[in-house]
């Protein structure tokens, strides 16, 4: 299954209108990253995936998330297919992004709806206890961001033996204020979107703590510092059972170099694992 192919570490990248987003992503595989996740945030076409497909030749390409509420599953399954038919076995669909009274029926029927897509292929971005339990029985896994290593331990119990791949935002930047003072910047956007400060709180940060975005919660979601520290905190996922770690950058101005900087850290035990 695609999944089985994502290697133990990933890199989100942005999409641009500018489209450089595609010669991003070339150049990542070209370092050694075996899988490219595009940010589902700025994603306005389906069509900007099958590019990033037609660009590379054998990384894993994922989207990290498509949502629920801005894309239909029938597009989704269409954009499977087209995938399937030029790139095979490249295409994991990160899905997730209901934010409704129902989000747990809402997902469930749009995987329903999505049936025609193979388990193994599909991951659902998944924070609570229920949605993790959706994610085990109705995809190949989850996609879960902004969590702790302790998060990725308790998640491991439930999703028992599917996947898990997490998304750990990074700075790289070894003084400590600036470092925070990058990451509180999307932290203190990401706290206003259902879901992610109630799982702040089950993960022991208290209110005051996502209020006043303390270092203790910034230092908890966000890796900083130079390219041996965010792999330390990338280890530290996979030794809690994370499967891969797909790495984003957070403010950095200059992103190829500080994933190429980054890629020597990471990329060790990929050997050739993106291959093929």
């Amino acid at each position: 299954m695609a999944i089985a192919k994502l290697g133990s570490t990933g890199a989100v990248i942005d999409v641009t209108p500018d489209e450089e987003f595609i010669a991003t992503a070339v150049t990542l595989e070209d370092l050694g990253y075996p899988t490219i996740w595009l940010s589902g945030g700025r994603l306005e076409r389906l069509e900007q995936v099958l590019a990033v497909l037609e660009a590379t030749r054998s990384a894993q390409v994922g989207t990290s998330i498509i949502a629920a509420d801005q894309f239909g599953p029938d597009a989704v399954l269409d954009l499977y297919r087209r995938a399937q038919a030029s790139h095979p076995g490249r295409l994991v669909l990160g899905l997730g992004g209901a934010h409704g009274p129902r989000p747990l029926a809402v997902l469930g029927d749009y995987f329903d709806r999505l049936s025609a897509v193979p388990p193994g292929s599909r991951l659902l971005a998944a924070l609570g206890h229920r949605m993790l339990e959706l994610a085990r029985d109705l995809a190949g896994g989850a996609l879960p961001i902004l969590v702790t290593p302790d998060y990725t331990a308790s998640a491991r119990e439930i999703l028992g033996d599917t996947v898990l791949a997490v998304e750990q935002l990074v700075v790289l930047a070894a003084d400590p204020a600036q470092a925070r003072a990058h990451a509180a910047g999307l932290l203190r956007f990401m706290r206003t979107i259902p879901g992610y400060p109630q799982n702040f709180r089950r993960m022991g940060f208290a209110d005051d703590d996502i209020s006043e975005l303390s270092d203790r919660l910034i230092d908890g979601l966000v890796a900083w510092g130079d390219g041996a520290a965010i792999a330390k905190r990338v280890a530290e996922h996979r030794q809690a059972g994370a499967d891969h770690v797909a790495v984003m950058l957070v403010n950095q101005t200059d992103q190829l170099n500080s994933w190429r900087s980054l890629a020597g850290a990471l990329l060790e035990s990929e050997g050739d694992s993106h291959e093929g």
